[in-house]
């Protein structure tokens, strides 16, 4: 295990400031530090806030992801920063953080794509990743079919939301029935007391002419608001937990479906889910349903490797290594709209982070002890 890379990852791209150190494909700290409870009053993240958080919350984060795993700063053999997508001003902390430690430990910087690092988080819970890899990505910014020959440098997308994300429907309806931010543990708990089957909430874009495998939400979203409003309207009790299962359901049962459908389609024999969404429990145990009856096999993190981590972004990192894959340089810098088809964002210099010419020349031990 000595010879494999020991690489420190930074995720900023939202409200939790992650920082995860893995070596090879094993996990050796993922430290988070969260300021959802700083946006619950507002109903949803509020950028300005997350990214005076992670200010806050960076240095010591990291401090204690070195302590947790028992390296210094110096036994790194790279850092790895979320370059994008994400909220420009949340990644612009990362990204400025990772650079500043790169620089002043001479170490390799790689800065690599948000959603490339929830499918190869995976490796740290299941091992390497079969090639190709078909991934399903669901969160609150992001519902995605993925097909990866190559988490490194190939990565194909199948399907998008064309409106709302899975996460996103999730806190919107929680809001409407007044459960409060975030949305989806809690209508997850719910709904485990509800009946799935009491409302029939359409199903987006699941007709013959639909596009095979893009997501739409908004319909979704739209109708259960509707519903309940009818029945607050008639003065009616409106039934929570039959609402939550329902609605629930309506969009696992979508998900699941198009996710097994894209891997017969492809002849690809797995299903990897990521993302936030991935730790609710029907999402997983519809999903093992549905592979298990067409011979596919399921990789599902486990809910805290789900959710945006630091060590999702430590376990690309330390791919690009194992694989050579050139660093960034100097040049880095937060893509709030970069592209899955981009997993990492390669420098000019060959790999090289001794070249920087455009840096004001300061002292390493000065800048970090």
């Amino acid at each position: 295990m000595a010879d494999e890379p020991l690489v420190l990852g930074i995720e900023t791209s939202c409200d939790e400031t992650g920082v995860g150190i893995v070596r090879g494909t094993t996990l050796l700290a993922d430290a988070i530090a969260s300021s959802v409870d700083e946006h619950a009053r507002f109903g949803g993240v509020v950028p300005e806030v997350a990214s005076r958080a992670h200010l806050e919350a960076m240095v010591p984060t990291i401090e204690r992801a070195l302590k947790d795993a028992g390296v210094t700063a110096r036994d790194l053999d790279g850092i790895a920063v979320t370059a994008g997508p994400g909220l420009a001003g949340a990644l612009l902390v990362g990204v400025s953080a990772a650079k500043a430690y790169a620089y002043a430990l001479d170490k390799p910087l790689y800065g690599v794509n948000h959603l490339a690092s929830h499918i190869c988080v995976d490796q740290l819970e299941h091992g390497p990743l079969p090639e190709p890899t078909m991934a399903l990505l669901v969160s609150g910014g992001h519902s995605s079919l993925l097909l990866a020959p190559d988490i490194t440098n190939d990565v194909r997308p199948m399907g998008a939301t064309i409106d709302d994300a899975a996460g996103e429907a999730f806190d919107k309806i929680a809001r409407v029935l007044n459960l409060g931010f975030p949305g989806g543990p809690v209508i997850d708990r719910l709904a485990k007391e509800g009946d799935p089957t009491a409302i029939a909430f359409p199903r987006g874009l699941s007709g013959p002419r639909d596009p095979a495998y893009d997501f739409s939400f908004s319909g979704l979203k739209t109708a259960v608001a509707r519903w309940i409003e009818a029945k607050r309207n008639a003065g009616e009790d409106v039934p929570v937990r039959d609402v939550a299962a329902s609605f629930q359901e309506a969009v696992v049962d979508v998900l699941t479906r198009k996710a097994v459908r894209a891997c017969k389609d492809e002849g690809v024999d797995h299903l990897m889910i990521g993302g936030g969404v991935a730790a609710n429990s029907r999402l997983r145990a519809l999903a093992e349903e549905r592979c298990e009856r067409a011979g596919i096999r399921l990789r599902v993190p486990r809910p805290k490797l789900c959710t945006d981590n630091g060590a999702m972004v430590a376990a690309l990192g330390a791919e690009m290594v194992a694989r050579n894959r050139p660093a960034s340089d100097w040049e880095l810098s937060a893509d709030s709209s970069l592209p899955v088809t981009e997993p990492h964002v390669p420098g000019n210099h060959n790999g090289h982070v001794h070249d920087h010419d455009h840096v004001h020349e300061i002292s390493k031990d000065n800048l970090y002890s």
